[in-house]
């Protein structure tokens, strides 16, 4: 029961829409979603690049280095 009642105080919470914290919480989550469609806008690009080749050779050896020690 203890629960229940719980779970209606929460859902009155959340139709609370007109206090003035709802209105300040939904214009940070706003601006969080536009800075993050900026992002994915601007660095949607670089994810598509190629990867430069001494960038490759680089972790190439770094594997080749680190599979010929043993671990004590």
């Amino acid at each position: 029961m203890a629960l229940s009642s719980l779970q209606a105080n929460r859902t009155g919470n959340l139709s609370n829409d007109d206090t003035p914290e709802s209105g300040k919480s939904r214009a940070v989550r706003a601006r969080q979603r536009a800075i993050g469609r900026e992002l994915r806008r601007m660095y949607d690009g670089v994810v598509s690049e190629p990867v430069p080749d001494e960038f490759m050779d680089l972790l190439r050896k770094m594997d080749d280095d680190g599979s010929g020690k043993k671990s004590s």
